[in-house]
């Protein structure tokens, strides 16, 4: 732990749970430290925020939220336009909340464009929270490139590019839009990395506890999970009920997984813990529940979020992945590369082959033991600590 004095620390987020949960344990860890944690954040997360000891500062957010999911579009420029017209108007809201009570620091989600743009204004340290990977030297032209240039080439692309720009200048950044989002300052990312990517850089998970104790007590149980716009886990709980009938022994567990929403008797699967519990529950459970479900069960069936698939390593549970929207094809692929996971591209998805993929993973003894590999690494980067100290630091 560093040694700095109580600050005040300004975070900045989004309403999505993909985004503000990975914050949540390093900002509780911050408040235990002594610091002074504003959290600007959409109405929706304020008590979810308040939980953690920090201020919620409300604002009001244009940007789509779960229960319209078919907001974003289906194109890429679909999903960035909205973050660029919501930061504009979000702005001028943030600058006022904070005029009387500026920040010694900005802690923010990579999502939250108006954060960075203040800490520049302000004159004070910004520190990125990424719920997926952290840019590392070279992200640039191996990853940004090839993903945007189809976009910048059309003219709707070369119209957003000229708006965010010309925002930037607005407000004294001369920045491209792109290394703005990517490299905007101090960066802590709450999601794994390949193995290819482990570059120099700063790079912890800090939104899981500090400690999962002792390895997961399997428990015969497939469990199916997710959260986000492209439906969370409907597909995986369907599939899971169908391919239950092909796999002996599978029913039982399925049906006394801890905490899962009650469905008809004649269903086995059930539906994800909520993240929204009572505030005494989350204060005393060490885990939280989809990751008190995870160390029982044997194997995870998975959208590939960046939350997800952090848990799935954290507590050694097999993947199989079916990514569906954005980042999640790239983390499924990256978990199959680590060995603890197999992709399943959603058009191939039948009962049979996740029937085939599940017992594959739990029946693969090297599986299990990459699985623990991984589990351990992630155990020595230091998790919250570390990333409260790399914050601090930034503060000395």
């Amino acid at each position: 732990m560093t040694t700095t004095s109580p600050a005040h620390i300004a975070m900045f987020s989004i309403a999505a749970h993909g985004h503000v949960n990975p914050s949540l344990e390093v900002i509780r860890e911050l408040v235990a430290r002594g610091h002074r944690v504003s959290y600007a954040v959409p109405a929706s997360f304020a008590e979810k925020v308040a939980e953690t000891g920090a201020t919620p500062v409300v604002y009001t957010s244009t940007l789509p939220t779960d229960e319209d999911p078919d907001a974003w579009g289906t194109e890429l420029i679909d999903n960035l336009e909205p973050f660029l017209a919501d930061a504009t108007q979000a702005l001028p809201q943030l600058a006022e909340a904070f005029e009387a009570d500026r920040p010694d620091l900005v802690l923010h989600d990579i999502t939250s464009y108006p954060a960075p743009v203040l800490a520049h204004t302000w004159g004070v340290p910004a520190v990125s929270l990424w719920p997926n990977l952290v840019p590392w030297e070279g992200y640039e032209e191996e990853v940004a490139e090839p993903m945007f240039a189809e976009l910048k080439a059309s003219p709707r692309g070369r119209a957003y590019y000229a708006r965010f720009e010309a925002w930037l200048r607005e407000h004294g950044i001369d920045t491209h839009p792109d290394r703005f989002v990517a490299r905007p300052g101090a960066r802590s990312s709450s999601s794994p990395g390949p193995p290819a990517a482990r570059r120099p850089g700063r790079r912890v998970r800090p939104h899981l506890r500090r400690r999962l104790p002792g390895h997961p007590r399997r428990t015969g149980r497939v469990a199916a999970a997710g959260r986000g716009r492209e439906g969370g886990p409907g597909v995986a709980r369907l599939l899971l009920h169908q391919a239950a009938r092909l796999l002996p022994g599978l029913r039982r567990g399925l049906r006394r997984t801890p905490g899962l929403a009650p469905r008809p008797a004649d269903r086995q699967v059930r539906r994800p813990v909520r993240a929204r519990r009572a505030a005494a529950e989350r204060r005393s459970a060490l885990l939280g529940p989809q990751l008190a479900i995870l160390r029982q069960a044997d194997a995870f069936v998975t959208h590939a979020g960046a939350g997800g698939s952090q848990e799935g390593l954290a507590t050694a549970t097999p993947m199989v992945a079916v990514p569906q929207a954005v980042d999640q094809f790239g983390n499924a692929d990256m978990l199959q590369s680590l060995g603890v996971a197999r992709h399943l591209p959603l058009e191939e998805v039948t009962p049979e082959r996740l029937r085939e993929a599940v017992l594959a993973l739990v029946g693969d003894p090297e599986v299990a033991r990459r699985a623990r590999e991984v589990q351990e690494s992630m155990a020595r980067e230091g998790g919250t600590p570390r990333a409260a100290d790399l914050i601090e630091a930034e503060l000395a």
